[in-house]
């Protein structure tokens, strides 16, 4: 698992899958990301200022390690949002 090299906790990410199967969760979510590019998440105060949002939306409360952790994958990534290969990538890592 790709997010584990990172030091980023199973748990942590099976606890926020679970929270984000609630379709009202699920939804703020997806309208906090809504318009993000890809320039947007190669810039870390965007990125870390996402990771805060999704935080306070799903009720989690990081560390600062862990949050660094989270900027830190996001930023290695390189993520484009209109890739469609991209986003099955990312979707086969937390499946």
């Amino acid at each position: 698992m790709g997010y584990q090299q990172y030091g980023i906790s199973p748990r942590l990410v099976e606890r926020i899958k679970l929270k984000l199967k609630n379709p009202a969760t699920k939804e703020r979510v997806k309208e906090l990301v809504d318009g993000i590019t890809k320039q947007d998440l190669q810039n870390g105060p965007k990125v870390q200022r996402l990771v805060k949002s999704t935080a306070k939306l799903l009720n989690e409360k990081f560390t600062p390690a862990e949050e660094e952790q989270i900027i830190r994958f996001v930023l290695s990534q390189r993520i484009d949002p209109n890739n469609t290969f991209h986003l099955i990538k990312l979707w086969g890592m937390f499946r």
